[in-house]
């Protein structure tokens, strides 16, 4: 069909859709040309005119930004571009040429602004294909023949049935085609990377391209239980992407085998040669102790596929790039306190990050201990959404700032973590609870080598189920293993209990438990009680900042609008407890002027957490075993229990105090057993460096409070704007409650405004 014919059809046919625009006959035309004023049903039929249009003029087209309400949040607007536009990829050129249409009053879309100028050659050779759907009968599957492992190269099985692949020591991979022909269900494999190489074989026969798609995870361990493999086609995150629903789903058996649960084999596009598809052609991956991928390309080589290690690719949708883009320059435009930052690789987008001034002001206060959730990682998220989060004066979380993570490699987190350490000015953490994987070990490692690392509670329970299997149904062992874990009070007992429960149950040659007690200094309670973790809980179960606002399976077009509901909801319950800790106050139990002392200081959060210990220490008995100069030790017991023992250290000449259970080194508040010798030694009043900011009603001034007033105010311009701003919004809603209390507040402004200029 050449270009004229093609014309005529898009010109004079009687489409059935929604689809409003004037045909270029009545002007005297035989090609239909975009012009200011032309009319849609939708947006989507904007896109499809635009698409025919380019089609005609011999270039293709992308998706550009979208433009929402700042009211409701609804799509408003949208722009179509020539697909060279920007310079991400070098085959782009800037090219300017595109549409915008805007959705007007009545609903319809209406093509706003056009360029038609393009600075590329325009495809203008040969006959063209026009837009309609055709499936050819697919070609016979060819007769596949092995490929023979030649010297010094290692085949997939050399590798144990997992098929995982070390790249340290193997450059390169035969990969052979998998002797099997159709897929079926109930097929099985050894492995996943057995069943990927098998549909990959299928696919290059049948003349389509493969991607590996979603993974799901087991909610009781978090580990891999089903893998699906789709057409290159499935989904619309690209233009080349018609939403095709052909694919292959396998399922982990208790057997360890994966077998084909789901099938199908319908394209709603047509099929290439195999001469076409049997080139460079997705991707291979690998199960690791970590469950995670590994960036493999299928490449012919002399008449044979191998693996070879490939550039990065971005698990984010093309789609979120333009829209986030936009997002973060219309906040940046509200808020001189945001930054964002996007990774380029090969001119590639990849990773981004994000944090508003609010995050940014709030790590001042409490960016001392985070945690860096991906918990996208151990279900089948749509996007790799992953946040940092803190806890705020009242035990509350609080967001530290956010991320989107193209893949799994070191390379991805690390450029996460160094853009959080820019947007918080080089503030790094004391402490972080993340995962374990040696990539986010790593990167954790090289960016904050100072900060304890403690691994995330859920995947230590997943590889416990995965590694010690039938041993944690024994009631004895699953006591024992229990007891030397977290009832082990010095690094001695540790050691021997777990001696004796290695030898007692023949766990020599364990791998993982070797692992892990090299690694007891991130998981274990004893060794990560002396580190402040602002007290999270060595389960490590803290509310979760998004809560159900974000869904494993949210989509572009609601992300933002959650997310900011997400926010906006945790900072409502912030300035709740902020109220209420300056308006309201706690009965207190005692007459004892600590407790009145820590009333009038703590939130009422932390001051409830505080009024505990104290009570309790009413319980205890403190016992003088040692004196050594200034320094007396005490040992201090619960009445009628001598099975809880801690000892307290106190300095007589300076007041210090230090306890054996170390609460106030984790969780920075006196324990019970330090409350007890001040009893003893009649302290009236707790020294203020054991009254941490962090946890007092004016935590909200952050670092600000002890800035030297001498120089540097520009580093912290945005903070004080943004500090500025938070008092102002507080101010105004009282301010604004009556005619009386505007009156006075605005003569308070004013006397204020006056105070500051006779400053200058």
């Amino acid at each position: 069909m050449n270009r004229q014919a093609l014309g005529n059809i898009m010109t004079v046919r009687a489409k059935p859709g929604p689809t409003v625009f004037k045909p270029n006959e009545e002007r005297g035309e035989s090609r239909i040309e975009p012009y200011v004023g032309l009319e849609f049903d939708s947006a989507e039929a904007a896109q499809e005119f635009y698409t025919l249009y380019g089609t005609q003029a011999g270039f293709k087209i992308r998706i550009g930004q979208l433009y929402r309400s700042r009211v409701d949040g609804s799509v408003i607007s949208r722009r179509y571009v020539c697909s060279k536009e920007g310079f991400q990829t070098p085959l782009r050129t800037g090219c300017p040429a595109f549409i915008r249409v805007q959705k007007g009053e009545s609903g319809k879309w209406v093509l706003a602004n056009v360029k038609t100028e393009h600075n590329h050659d325009l495809d203008i050779s040969g006959e063209i294909r026009p837009p309609i759907i055709q499936r050819k009968t697919p070609p016979t599957p060819r007769p596949t023949s092995n490929v023979s492992s030649r010297t010094g190269i290692r085949s997939l099985e050399d590798d144990g049935p997992s098929g995982a692949i070390d790249l340290k020591r193997i450059k390169r991979v035969e990969l052979e085609p998998a002797p099997r022909g159709e897929p079926c269900k109930g097929l099985d494999f050894t492995s996943a990377n057995e069943a990927y190489k098998f549909y990959h074989t299928y696919a290059a026969n049948m003349g389509f391209k493969v991607r590996i798609g979603q993974l799901f995870r087991s909610k009781n361990d978090g580990s891999i239980t089903s893998r699906r493999f789709v057409c290159s086609k499935e989904g619309h995150q690209h233009p080349s992407r018609v939403g095709c629903g052909a694919y292959m789903r396998i399922q982990r058996q208790e057997t360890g085998r994966w077998v084909v649960d789901r099938l199908s084999k319908e394209h709603n596009h047509e099929l290439g040669s195999p001469e076409d598809t049997n080139q460079k052609n997705g991707k291979s991956f690998k199960e690791e102790l970590s469950n995670g991928l590994e960036n493999l390309d299928l490449l012919e080589t002399n008449g044979g596929l191998s693996l070879v290690k490939r550039d990065r690719g971005s698990g984010i949708g093309n789609g979120w790039y333009n829209v986030l883009l936009e997002y973060f320059q219309t906040r940046q435009a509200e808020d001189t306190g945001f930054f964002y930052a996007l990774e380029v690789d090969n001119g590639r987008c990849m990773s981004v990050f994000w944090a508003d001034g609010r995050s940014r002001f709030s790590c001042t206060q409490f960016g001392d201990a985070i945690v860096f959730d991906t918990s996208y990682r151990r279900s089948s998220y749509t996007v790799p959404f992953a946040s940092f989060v803190g806890v705020n004066h009242h035990r509350q979380p609080v967001l530290l700032g956010c991320a989107l993570i193209s893949d799994e490699s070191e390379e991805s987190f690390t450029w996460v973590l160094q853009a959080w350490v820019r947007a918080m000015s080089g503030k790094r953490p004391v402490s972080i609870i993340a995962d374990q994987d040696k990539p986010v070990q790593n990167s954790i490692a090289q960016v904050f080598p100072g900060t304890h690392h403690r691994f995330s509670p859920w995947q230590i329970l997943a590889k416990e189920h995965e590694n010690l299997g039938a041993l944690r149904s024994m009631e004895e062992f699953k006591f024992e293993y229990e007891t030397c874990i977290s009832q082990s009070q010095t690094a001695s007992e540790f050691d021997s209990a777990w001696g004796v429960l290695i030898t007692k149950y023949n766990l020599k040659e364990n791998t993982w438990l070797k692992e892990m007690y090299k690694m007891r200094k991130s998981w274990v309670p004893l060794y990560i009680r002396g580190t402040f973790f602002a007290g999270i809980p060595v389960d490590g179960t803290m509310k979760s900042y998004f809560g159900t606002f974000l869904t494993p399976q949210v989509q572009l077009n609601e992300f933002l609008m959650r997310y900011e509901k997400a926010v906006e909801h945790n900072r409502e319950e912030e300035r709740k407890e902020d109220f209420n800790s300056f308006n309201l106050q706690t009965v207190l139990h005692t007459k004892d002027p600590l407790e009145e002392q820590c009333r009038r200081l703590y939130t009422i959060i932390v001051f409830k957490v505080f009024q505990k210990e104290l009570l309790e220490s009413y319980s205890y008995v403190g016992i003088k075993i040692n004196i050594e100069g200034a320094i007396s030790r005490y040992l201090v017991q619960r009445c009628g229990n001598g099975d809880e023992r801690n000892t307290v250290a106190f300095n007589a000449s300076n007041l210090n105090i230090s306890c054996s259970c170390r609460m106030f080194e984790f969780e920075g508040i006196l324990c019970r057993h330090a409350l007890k010798v001040f009893q003893i030694m009649n302290i009236r009043e707790i020294p203020s460096r054991y009254i941490l900011h962090r946890w007092t009603k004016n935590a909200k001034y952050g670092i600000l409070r002890d800035v030297d007033s001498g120089g540097g105010s520009q580093d912290f311009k945005a903070l004080m704007v943004w500090s500025l701003r938070e008092e102002a919004h507080s101010y105004i809603d009282a301010g604004a409650a009556s005619i009386e209390r505007y009156k006075l507040a605005f003569e308070i402004l004013q006397e204020g405004r006056r105070n500051l200029c006779w400053q200058n």
